[in-house]
């Protein structure tokens, strides 16, 4: 099991913000592993800031609860994520390992999902 924190934005179309990482092909939301010890939504704070130069503050960010599903990037293991909704816009700039942005309808989308993000609605 492969734990995560991860968060989800919407654009004003209700579009949810969707990141590749490099050496990779599916979109997935922005966010990763915690460090020893840290919260989950402290996690989605420091991922969110090293991955698209967002800076949010925790108190922002409403739980939607933990999900699973098949991890996207590492085969026959499962992701434990953790997930967030941040209700605010934000103009997004990929960084560290983040190499494309998507905003993306999920009822018709354009680019391939991880399961994580195929599954959410």
């Amino acid at each position: 099991m492969i734990e995560v924190s991860a968060v989800i934005f919407r654009d004003s179309r209700g579009r949810i913000l969707q990141v590749r990482k490099r050496g990779t092909t599916a979109f997935q939301f922005p966010g990763g592993k915690p460090e020893a010890h840290e919260k989950p939504a402290d996690a989605a704070v420091r991922e969110v800031a090293e991955e698209l130069t967002v800076y949010l503050d925790r108190r922002d960010l409403v739980p939607l609860g933990a999900r699973t599903a098949p991890a996207s990037n590492e085969p026959g293991y499962t992701v434990l994520a953790h997930l967030f909704e941040y209700p605010r816009p934000i103009i997004a700039q990929p960084a560290a390992e983040i190499v494309e942005l998507a905003w993306v309808d999920h009822a018709n989308p354009h680019v391939p999902l991880a399961p994580l993000s195929a599954a959410f609605r």
